[in-house]
């Protein structure tokens, strides 16, 4: 049996799960309750999804749905869930698209209830993600089962510790805005070198990018095998990766202290607004 979904918030990820749940088929538009904290933001949906279910509250949203995303900033999850716990049925799964709101603290509202948290990626959107997931004590074999056969549309699923979803976020919902950061210096710096204009080389990095790690992921190639079959010895590869390799690291253990200590704070704020 289908069952309804709801989605409270349509920023980024709820945008991207409304999408790729009907474009996918993994949802009839007709099982989908959808609300947003600017009304105005929505109703013109049915434009576009002629028999998807606006509604004017969060409460309408739950009355409805037996899952149950949340898709609001995380200084916003308290107020939702206040407003809406006794609305939830008893069998609601509930599930939060914020890394940094603790089990703990959505448990301190949801007394008892099934609670899930995933971090989708951006690349999602041409189903190549990998979807983090983790559950609280709540949620059974066929909860998990439930939920990675809605989420398979966005591309792998892989299962952490909840203490780990800080890390994992880094290296898959970040990762996409990292890599792009990165390419973008290499381009900019590319074109103080050359005669080849910009349009040009970004369409080099681009698919070298992706024909690499096309050839890492088809070829099971590690890192290491990738740049001994490329940096051959005393050659002028070798001279590129022996300056990244020296001077990187620095500047990504440096990104991820700051990310993480951005993500420390993030809970911490949570903390006090849920009061623990």
């Amino acid at each position: 049996m289908v069952k309804n979904i709801g989605i409270i918030g349509y920023g980024s990820m709820g945008k991207m799960l409304l999408d790729k749940f009907i474009e996918s088929k993994t949802i009839q538009e007709s099982n989908i309750f959808i609300s947003n904290r600017t009304f105005e933001k929505i109703i013109n949906l049915n434009k576009t999804y002629s028999k998807l279910n606006i509604c004017k509250n969060n409460i309408d949203v739950v009355k409805n749905a037996k899952i149950l995303f949340i898709c609001v900033k995380p200084l916003e999850i308290k107020n939702v869930l206040t407003e809406i716990v006794e609305y939830l049925g008893s069998n609601v799964h509930i599930i939060s698209l914020n890394g940094s709101v603790l089990f703990n603290q959505i448990e301190k509202i949801c007394i008892n209830h099934k609670i899930s948290k995933i971090i989708p990626s951006i690349i999602a959107e041409v189903n190549q993600s990998v979807t983090l997931v983790c559950h609280n004590a709540n949620v059974n074999i066929k909860d998990k089962e439930a939920i990675n056969n809605l989420l398979k549309c966005f591309g792998t699923i892989m299962e952490i510790p909840e203490p780990e979803m800080g890390m994992g976020s880094e290296l898959t919902s970040c990762m996409p805005g990292f890599i792009g950061a990165i390419f973008k210096v290499i381009t900019e710096e590319a074109v103080k070198h050359t005669s080849i204009s910009k349009e040009k080389i970004i369409d080099m990095v681009i698919a070298t990018m992706y024909g690499t790690g096309k050839l890492l992921l088809e070829k099971e190639m590690t890192y290491d095998t990738l740049i001994n079959r490329v940096a051959t010895k005393r050659g002028i590869t070798e001279e590129g990766t022996k300056i990244i390799e020296n001077k990187l690291p620095e500047i990504i253990e440096e990104m991820f202290i700051k990310t993480l200590e951005k993500r420390r704070i993030t809970t911490e704020k949570a903390n006090n607004e849920f009061n623990i």
